[in-house]
């Protein structure tokens, strides 16, 4: 059964700003191969919700350089994951964590802001992670940036990635099972 819990914003925060100059040794680095924006974003919200989606092709997870789903850090891919976009609603029905689209008003800290260029390609990925004011404050990989104002940058539109929460599975048969056969009560804590 999928339950959901909260999106810990908090630690998606802490996470870009302590990675954010520097390379977290546990992921490849994208730079050299299209740009590390959308990997470091994916492991922000992974440092928020701490759950990853192994499904093969459609899933958001990373366990290598050659064994990660493209939402793991393609800039589109990534949004198909996280929105459920009609054409894709079979995507994200599963485990991992999710988000709806919102003004830059309602975009709050570790939410995920994406930039379109005037040729109108997604092309960058960015984590909120201050705002000041009106301003809100970005940090990133690729070139690397803590709390860069939003406005400093040239884009033709943005889209921002309110992450909703995270579906996680939960495993409730045993429990009926147990109590079905008169067993200990598992929800109870054992002498």
């Amino acid at each position: 059964m999928l339950v959901t819990k909260p999106y810990q914003r908090e630690r998606a925060v802490e996470y870009a700003k302590k990675w954010a100059l520097s390379q977290n040794p546990l992921f490849a680095d994208f730079s050299e191969i299209g740009g590390n924006c959308t990997n470091f974003a994916s492991q922000c919200v992974l440092a928020g919700s701490c759950v990853m989606n192994y499904t093969p092709d459609f899933g958001w997870y990373y366990v290598s350089l050659e064994d990660r789903a493209p939402a793991w850090t393609g800039v589109d891919y990534f949004y198909d994951f996280m929105t459920m976009t009609p054409s894709f609603a079979s995507r994200n029905g599963g485990v991992g964590p999710f988000a709806s689209l919102v003004s830059a008003e309602a975009a709050e800290l570790g939410d995920v802001v994406q930039l379109r260029n005037a040729s109108g390609a997604w092309y960058h990925s960015l984590v909120i992670t201050g705002k000041e004011g009106e301003e809100i404050l970005v940090s990133a990989q690729t070139n690397d940036v803590i709390d860069r104002p939003l406005s400093s940058y040239n884009y033709a539109d943005a889209r921002f990635l309110h992450i909703e929460g995270v579906r996680i599975e939960v495993n409730d048969d045993q429990c009926y099972q147990i109590l079905l056969a008169g067993g200990a009560d598992p929800t109870q804590p054992q002498n």
